[in-house]
């Protein structure tokens, strides 16, 4: 989920306004539940759960098209919803899907008030256009999370997501493993065959990754051509066995080289979470380290550094 606590709030700010309501807010959908994450004016309620339950954003998620309530109390698919009979006593609502480039609805841009309201086609334009620009903001940030090619998070939000899996593996008990790896002599498959050709082998290898994962594994792009996977209660022997498969499944992958017999090759290095490790980062760190010895000791093969 794209967070949305620290997006500029001046939109948001000029959203009330200029429709003349109380509070103007973002929200974003996680499955059937939709959470306000940023507000202006009327206080939001203090019980996430009535907030996902509010039928308010669910109907505009749903849906491709703006939704105009002018009175709850009024209306038969509302009149009963907390939001509207308890604090804040919701009376107008409008909100704008929020949709990403690909064209899902990823939350809602809304107005709201505890007065009811008429809305004009204007204000309806004028809220759509608001939606977009916010649309366009969290594609930025996506962007900025997640790897264009390989679609894998980047490596700041690789670490902050392992973070809570150390703190579960100490409590209890259980291994952690991470593997750090990097495509060897990937810059030559850039000028030999272009970027084009390189973009689609990052491509491959990233599908092929993807099949290789558990449930419980998380992965990232943490470079150009470098990936880090964290398996989760997975000691050094079979997190090896896995690296190792890893390994001789992408030198065995035919991709876009399958006419000029050139295999992709990569190295790896392999730690476990040790009990002076204070953050993700020192057990990715020491990973690579491992994975310098691997290129130092001729590519092509996986070495692990446990302390």
């Amino acid at each position: 989920m794209v967070r949305l606590d620290h997006l500029p709030t001046r939109q948001l700010r000029q959203q009330g306004g200029e429709f003349g309501v109380a509070e103007g807010g973002r929200t974003v959908g996680a499955g059937d539940a939709g959470f306000l994450r940023e507000s202006h004016g009327i206080a939001a309620s203090r019980d996430p759960s009535i907030m996902a339950r509010s039928a308010f954003c669910a109907h505009t998620i749903a849906s491709d098209e703006t939704l105009v309530v002018p009175d709850a109390r009024q209306d038969p698919r509302f009149c009963t919803n907390p939001l509207v009979v308890q604090d804040p006593k919701i009376c107008f609502y409008a909100g704008a899907p929020l949709q990403s480039s690909n064209g899902h609805n990823l939350g809602t841009l809304c107005v709201i008030d505890r007065l009811p309201r008429h809305f004009s086609g204007n204000q309806v334009r004028l809220l759509e256009d608001l939606a977009q620009l916010v649309s366009r903001e969290l594609e930025l940030r996506r962007q900025a999370i997640v790897h264009p090619i390989s679609g894998f998070v980047q490596r700041s939000s690789f670490l902050e997501q392992a973070e809570p899996e150390l703190g579960r593996a100490r409590l209890s008990g259980q291994p952690l493993a991470l593997l750090a790896l990097q495509i060897d002599h990937f810059s030559q498959v850039r000028h030999r065959w272009g970027q084009a050709t390189s973009d689609q082998a990052l491509r491959d290898v990233a599908a092929f990754l993807n099949s290789q994962l558990l449930p419980q594994d998380l992965i990232g792009q943490i470079g150009d051509q470098d990936f880090a996977l964290l398996m989760v209660n997975v000691d050094l022997e079979p997190a090896m066995e896995r690296a190792e498969a890893i390994r001789c499944g992408i030198s065995e992958l035919p991709g876009v080289f399958r006419s000029s017999g050139y295999r992709l090759e990569i190295s790896g290095g392999l730690t476990l979470l040790a009990p002076d490790d204070q953050h993700a980062a020192d057990l990715l760190l020491r990973a690579e380290r491992a994975l310098f010895l691997a290129q130092g000791n001729g590519h092509n093969q996986i070495a692990d550094l446990l302390l």
